[in-house]
């Protein structure tokens, strides 16, 4: 029988991990976030600040840039090892167990092999920059500069290894607004539907 897993994609600054947290709080099941870098870095060798800025960003701001990246003899990147590592971490976690897993293309990953209820949490500009001035302090760059960056990478790396669209609704079971419905209504709204 398959296992029952919750796949959480996210806007940066829009509570994304929070909220998949608290949700596998409520169900009594484990959240991969930090935790799947640790699994990553154990299989793969890469640091785990390595795979935390590579792991679902592409280091350059478009595609057509990752593809171009330094290649191996086989055209491979590190980024694409590192890729196929996740990939397969992300798969042997939701055969073992239900759990919530954060970012990492991981709705695309098990789309086939999961019983997934996939989840795409976003909000205004505005707010998460508010979000991300309180969570992680003020920095050199604006919010706003550190959203579009963040987000921008996010959708390259997602576009590159996926062909689909980031963020797209088409792409995933339910998209909340966490701005607008607020932390504690997504969670209670995720929560009911699994």
């Amino acid at each position: 029988m398959k296992q029952r897993i919750i796949t959480i994609s996210r806007q940066f600054g829009s509570g994304g991990r929070t909220i998949g947290k608290e949700v596998a709080s409520r169900l009594g099941i484990p959240c991969y976030d930090q935790e799947l870098i640790e699994k990553i870095a154990e299989k793969s060798g890469f640091a785990k600040e390595y795979i935390a800025e590579h792991g679902e960003h592409t280091t350059h701001g478009s595609w057509l840039a990752s593809m171009f990246s330094t290649r191996d003899m086989k055209g491979n990147s590190n980024q694409d090892h590192l890729w196929n590592i996740q990939r397969n971490v992300i798969l042997e976690l939701a055969e073992k167990e239900s759990c919530v897993i954060v970012g990492r293309c991981a709705d695309y990953i098990l789309q086939d092999v999961a019983d997934c209820l996939t989840v795409y949490i976003h909000a205004a500009p505005e707010t998460r920059a508010e979000r991300i001035v309180k969570q992680y302090g003020e920095r050199s760059d604006s919010p706003e500069k550190r959203l579009k960056d963040k987000d921008k990478r996010r959708t390259s790396y997602y576009e590159f290894y996926t062909g689909l669209e980031w963020g797209a609704a088409q792409n995933y079971h339910l998209c909340l607004d966490s701005g607008v419905l607020g932390l504690d209504t997504c969670v209670d709204i995720i929560t009911k539907l699994y």
